[in-house]
């Protein structure tokens, strides 16, 4: 007997009653020698017979109580895998000989595990050892260097032996399909019927067989030792009966004078040249995920002692006073301590118009920073902050498995033992029909050669990875694979706030003379572009290609002057030109009375209104905008106005229907 003692976290006891509750839920599990549930900690501390019970019954039997157990997840990158029955291997390589493991994913598109485990009982160690264990490797990240920077170095040498190893196949395979073919079709001398030639021959094929190839082997055995079969069995099977049968002919001449050599380092460079472009491909499915990941500095400027210090992210800690200049990405979220700015977080919310910012609110990381510079305290540090958990979320849909791939690991499982199968069945019939070996020993070759379960196991989550990849890039997050799938049956989207449901980036909209100070709507824009000419702001930028798109001479400003999170100022073509928010006119001692009505119209329609004055006088307003869809701003205001009524009485009309099918 083996006993047994483990700490589970516990989740959702309220009372001493709850501890009670789960002692007794636990104790009715065979092989339970003693349970202790402490509800200030809330934990379970559980002594058991590992002959009779394990630890997942114990926790089936807490979560059975109506009680949670508290899990962490991590995401480990795995490296060695060749189809989908290798994935199939590690998981239940994790699930059977990692104890806490509650549930593992792994994805073999993306080469990485998907772990769901019990902290207190299961730790990173167990898991990696668990991996290199049953055949395969795990990268470990290294606190130094940014994790994905790591596995995208791995991932970069896996390409590299893929290749080195294709180019030796295609070097000696080349000549030896050449030659062998010639011989074949008569096309060289009697010269190729010499002995000699075969072990030429064995010679070329013997680098490819036993160096290129060397993956299916040592893959397959791995694949059986786990007991299971991947794809490497069928090509280490058939390419090896050529080679082998090959080989015994050129010792023992009384079995034939034909060899097939080029048969087996062809099938093995061939599909040796497959797994080079799936490495590459699978090389490239994480660009969506080390693209958010860029979004965060490498380094943190920090107050120590009253210093500036620049540190490595990975050790800014809760509570840090952090330092951000203008124009810099925030390294992590936090709360304002000193200081103003406007910040663009369209990569969280999609909004195009930069927020100000002022001491006692928060920031989040991967927002830029505007003109100002900002000191603040951090809050969330690592995994805990927004664009970390963001990242996760993308990490664990492209890890997920939706349904359809479920189907297709099953059949992927007894696919290679049918394929095994029928190879054996068409060697058995062709000989009963036959007699002769050769003719068998090829057909039954070109079954296990052709069949290919890898393309079953790899396409679905290739395809959920560009797809979860691809709506990330675009700001559309979907929480597992699952809702990728679903999300083709859907025939009604209901959307709230429409009016911000934007392309993320600013345009001009109307541009409003209301002074016989400026000539004309194209002066105005002319004189407030000039002004933004070097302006980093979203709407100033947006003024400059709004006017360039118009062919406007801009002229550069003099005299630039630039009131934070409010407007700028210069003197252009002799004249002064105020650009900015209406309320910050006011200040300046510039009057708008005879534009407010406007700016007010124009604001209650929710547009980001910005006013101009020449010359000390009110010249007129504009205002950018960007909520319609790209292909209904270019139609004409009636046909867009129309589309979008259209558009709202759809989705009415749908929200009442699910609104009827509920009530039924």
């Amino acid at each position: 007997m083996a006993e047994k003692k483990v700490i589970i976290p516990v989740t959702g006891m309220t009372c001493a009653n709850c501890a009670r509750n789960i002692e007794r839920a636990v104790k009715k599990a065979p092989g339970i020698k003693e349970a202790a549930v402490n509800f200030a900690t809330e934990q379970a501390n559980v002594s058991f017979d590992t002959e009779q019970a394990g630890i997942m019954e114990i926790a089936e039997k807490i979560q059975d109580a109506g009680y949670g157990i508290a899990t962490a997840h991590v995401e480990v990158p795995v490296t060695g895998m060749t189809c989908a029955n290798c994935a199939m291997t590690i998981e239940r390589t994790l699930k059977k000989k990692v104890p806490g493991v509650v549930n593992a994913s792994v994805n073999f598109a993306s080469e990485r595990a998907s772990i769901k485990y019990i902290p207190t009982i299961a730790t990173m160690d167990d898991m990696i050892t668990a991996i290199e264990k049953a055949g395969y490797g795990a990268i470990r990240p290294d606190e130094s260097v940014e994790p994905m920077d790591t596995e995208l170095a791995a991932r970069q040498e896996e390409i590299r032996n893929q290749t080195r190893k294709f180019l030796v196949g295609v070097l000696f395979t080349a000549p030896l399909f050449a030659l062998s073919m010639g011989r074949d079709f008569g096309l060289i001398g009697a010269w190729a019927y010499a002995t000699s030639v075969n072990w030429l021959f064995w010679g070329l094929a013997t680098p490819v067989q036993f160096y290129t190839g060397w993956d299916y082997y040592t893959g397959g055995w791995k694949s059986l030792k786990n007991g299971s079969a991947n794809m490497d069995v069928l090509v280490a099977m058939g390419s090896s009966v050529a080679y082998f049968y090959s080989l015994a002919v050129l010792l023992f001449p009384v079995l034939g004078q034909h060899v097939y050599f080029e048969t087996s380092a062809v099938i093995i460079t061939l599909i040796k040249l497959g797994k080079m472009l799936e490495s590459r491909t699978k090389g490239r499915t994480g660009g969506a995920i080390r693209k958010l990941m860029g979004l965060r500095p490498k380094t943190a400027t920090i107050l120590v002692d009253g210093k500036e210090e620049e540190i490595p992210l990975s050790q800014v800690k809760v509570g840090d006073h952090v330092i951000v200049r203008p124009g810099e990405a925030i390294p992590v979220d936090g709360v304002i301590l000193e200081g103003e700015s406007s910040v663009d977080e369209s990569m969280l919310t999609g909004e195009p118009i930069p927020v100000d910012k002022n001491p006692g609110q928060s920031i989040a990381a991967g927002t830029i920073n505007g003109e100002g510079r900002l000191k603040f305290e951090a809050r969330k540090v690592g995994k805990d902050t927004a664009l970390a958990r963001i990242i996760r979320m993308v990490q664990e849909a492209q890890g997920s498995k939706a349904p359809i791939q479920a189907l297709a690991d099953r059949v992927a499982a007894i696919f290679v033992p049918g394929v095994i199968g029928i190879a054996f069945l068409t060697f058995i019939l062709w000989w009963a029909v036959g007699g002769q070996f050769v003719p068998v020993m090829i057909r039954m070759v070109a079954v296990l050669v052709i069949a290919c379960p890898c393309g079953l196991g790899l396409a679905t989550p290739t395809a959920i990875m560009a797809g979860t990849g691809k709506g990330a890039e675009r700001g559309i997050l979907f929480k597992n694979s699952e809702a990728l799938e679903l999300a083709t049956k859907l025939d009604a989207i209901v959307l709230d706030k429409t009016g911000t449901i934007t392309l993320g980036k600013p345009s001009v909209g109307e541009v409003i003379a209301l002074n016989p100070v400026v000539k004309d709507e194209n002066e105005l824009l002319r004189l407030a572009a000039s002004v933004e000419k070097g302006s980093e702001h979203p709407v100033g930028r947006s003024l400059v290609e709004e006017a360039e798109k118009r062919e406007m001479p801009l002229v550069e400003p003099r005299g630039f002057k630039a009131s934070r999170g409010l407007g700028v100022m210069a003197e252009v073509d002799g004249r002064r030109v105020v650009v900015g928010k209406p309320g910050w006119f006011a200040e300046i001692g510039l009057s708008l009375d005879q534009a407010i009505g406007k700016i007010k119209a124009l604001q209650d329609q929710g547009k980001t209104v910005m006013a101009v004055g020449v010359d000390g006088k009110p010249a007129g307003v504009l205002y950018p905008f960007e909520f319609l869809p790209g292909y209904l701003r270019h139609l004409h205001p009636i046909l867009a106005a129309l589309a979008m009524a259209v558009s709202s009485i759809t989705v009415v009309s749908n929200s009442l229907r699910l609104y009827r099918a509920k009530v039924k």
